[in-house]
């Protein structure tokens, strides 16, 4: 992505310096002198804003960062000018685990958000739940996370294990018989995979072939092969964005094309039609929000965006904003930043915002918002699945390779 996208909004929004080595942005706003005398309320975060996983982590920052405009234009919280405080993890648990421990323990910030993936959120989970400091995990789709008997952090997306589910629906609707799936071999991809097998065996689809690949593969030409032998109707790949291109690309070099394929991360993001061209017609991704989803708030965001950013959003920058949605009205109606009053209030909270239905158990596990089925058509993508929120009806089977 090219960063000087969205300048005019970071001229707007930015205000601090980055700290050398991990460039922290401290943003602070306050539109009102008499505000900006106010201490602020700080929240604080890491980001995948390098490393692999960045293309997303920085879509989640775009949305933090035009919730942060919008809240302090609101008056900020409590009455208050709200700052942000960025790290960037560079896609690495153990980094963020680290930087939330500095978030905590020197930056001593009020309020926290969740990094971007599952795997850097399970670490820093851990660091949160020590310190019994609440964080919504606005990142995170992995049940695993939330299967430790942790009392501090809440989840904002749909499941790992529902992401690929309207896609097995639609190729069972069609009569599909067989099934090969393919994950990277990290927390979300492989509960992700698990859910679309799962649901593929509950509609009579036999799953020929499972098999993961390690975090940053350059060649997944072999599994291509071995999975194109078995000819099966359906292919699931439980992926981040890089390995869902690289995979596109693949398949169509040796000639793979399945009545139906589609993967997990990487489709919803504008980088995949911009990377493959007309080699991205008809191939299905999941999303947790579209542009066109009729949800209080989602379209005057998805224009705002676009109007800061020069492109359309994806559902990474929308679960960024909704995130400090979220932690906004916990201590807007609770009128405290105490943690314990914190942890109840998000605990217990039922409502919906532009990303969806916020619902969580008793353990945090989001239990309340659905995921989208998108397909490419036309180089634009659009939900079709399911169908009271469908935008346009699904191409099936898959028309072939434009040569």
């Amino acid at each position: 992505m090219e960063m000087k996208r969205g300048a005019a909004l970071e001229r707007r929004v930015l205000s601090a310096a980055a700290v050398v080595a991990l460039a922290v942005l401290v943003v602070p706003f306050g539109r009102e002198v008499a505000a900006q005398q106010k201490q602020p309320i700080r929240v604080g975060a890491s980001l995948s804003l390098t490393g692999q996983l960045s293309r997303s982590g920085v879509e989640q920052e775009h949305g933090y960062k035009l919730w942060l405009e919008d809240v302090n234009a609101r008056g900020g919280i409590l009455g208050r000018p709200v700052e942000l405080v960025l790290y960037d993890d560079k896609s690495d648990p153990a980094t963020g685990a680290k930087l939330y421990e500095k978030l905590i323990t020197v930056d001593k910030v009020d309020l926290l958000v969740g990094p971007y993936s599952s795997p850097v959120t399970f670490a820093v989970s851990a660091i949160t739940e020590k310190y019994q400091v609440p964080m919504l995990a606005t990142g995170a789709a992995a049940r695993n996370i939330f299967e430790r008997g942790f009392k501090y952090i809440f989840q904002v997306a749909t499941l790992s294990e529902f992401y690929m589910i309207g896609a097995v629906e639609i190729a069972a609707k069609h009569g599909a018989k067989t099934m090969v799936a393919v994950a990277e071999n990290t927390l979300f991809t492989q509960e992700c995979a698990q859910g679309a097998r799962d649901h593929a065996k509950k509609h009579g689809i036999q799953v020929l072939h499972y098999e993961e690949y390690s975090r940053g593969a350059t060649d997944l030409a072999p599994l291509i092969l071995k999975t194109k032998r078995l000819n099966p109707d359906l292919f699931i790949g439980c992926t981040y964005l890089p390995e869902a291109i690289l995979l596109t690309r693949q398949m169509k070099d040796l000639d793979f094309a399945p009545k139906l394929f589609g993967f997990s991360v990487g489709v919803a993001l504008p980088d995949y039609v911009k990377s493959l061209g007309r080699d991205a017609e008809a191939i299905f991704g999941s999303s947790q929000w579209e542009p066109g989803v009729r949800l209080p708030g989602a379209r005057e965001f998805a224009e705002k965006f676009r109007k800061a950013f020069k492109f359309e959003p994806s559902y990474h920058a929308a679960q960024g904003y909704a995130g400090g949605l979220l932690m906004e009205r916990a201590v807007n109606e609770s009128k405290s930043l105490d943690k314990e009053k914190l942890r109840d209030f998000l605990a217990k909270l039922d409502t919906t915002t532009l990303y969806g239905r916020y619902q969580v158990n008793d353990k945090g596990l989001q239990i309340g918002k659905p995921a989208f089925l998108i397909q490419i058509q036309e180089g634009r993508k659009v939900i079709v699945w399911p169908d009271d929120a469908a935008e346009a009806k699904y191409v099936y089977p898959f028309p072939g390779w434009k040569k």
